[in-house]
């Protein structure tokens, strides 16, 4: 892509960034940005160095949607102006089930249409109390295109992903945990402090123990619970018969009264 670029990264420690900077269009989604998003998340979960990545928006909101300027141009095109706009953003969704490390959406502010789908795409969601929510596609007499229609239902259940796509509703960030899309919510004077410590948390982990429950995690949703169980089971014995796992059960055993 040419231009000055809409996706920051940054190495901090074992805690890779990725920072949505649009914040004059609330990080809003091109092409662009879904492009260098992939590139971003592929480029930093390659990172053996990398233990965590954090997506989060500049300017202290997450992700508005789509971006209307960028749409209404592609619209002249048909179909194939359109259809990179939502394959790119589908691409950078779907990193995050791909690459190897856990992946943390940080949400404030805004998090609405593509940015509350690139929220469900999360591994794990940490939001502020305040935080601003809704697949609002429905409000404009459109069909979600990044995910929704297939992730919410998964995420909450029927019930609640219809209530929400159907009605367009806005949740705070508070309703958002307790519909268990977000691990933890926090209000403002707490809420950098806990991200960082539970980002410092996941960086501190062993990778490759993180590694193998993200991956068995996911195996796991896409099998029956019995083959989901076997492929837990031969991982556990692969992993406690190699040097880093008996390394790990010599020090649990330590710790533990005799």
């Amino acid at each position: 892509m040419t231009g000055t670029p809409v996706v920051r990264t940054e190495v901090d420690g074992h805690v890779g960034r990725i920072t949505l900077s649009r914040p004059e269009q609330l990080n809003a989604i091109t092409v662009q940005l879904g492009t260098e998003l992939e590139a971003a998340l592929r480029g930093l979960g390659a990172d053996p160095e990398v233990n965590v990545i954090a997506i989060r928006g500049a300017g202290g909101s997450f992700c508005a949607g789509g971006d209307f300027h960028e749409v209404e141009r592609l619209r002249a095109d048909g179909p194939a102006g359109l259809s990179p706009l939502f394959e790119h953003f589908a691409a950078a969704c779907r990193a995050i089930a791909e690459i190897p490390v856990p992946v943390v959406a940080v949400v404030e502010g805004a998090a609405a249409a593509g940015g509350f789908e690139l929220m469900q795409a999360a591994d794990i969601v940490l939001v502020h109390d305040e935080a601003r929510i809704a697949d609002n596609h429905i409000r404009f007499g459109q069909v979600p295109g990044g995910g929704s229609t297939q992730r919410l239902p998964r995420l909450v259940g029927r019930q609640q992903a219809l209530g929400l796509l159907l009605s367009g509703d806005r949740i705070s960030g508070a309703e958002a945990h307790r519909l268990g899309l977000a691990y933890r919510s926090w209000p403002d004077a707490a809420f950098d402090t806990e991200v960082e410590a539970f980002l410092g948390t996941l960086a501190g982990r062993r990778r490759d123990a993180a590694v193998g429950i993200k991956h068995l995690v996911y195996a796991g949703l896409e099998s029956d619970l019995g083959t989901g169980l076997g492929l837990e089971l031969d991982a556990v014995v692969a992993h406690i018969s190699g040097d880093a796992g008996g390394a790990g059960v010599t020090a649990f055993a330590a710790r533990s009264p005799a």
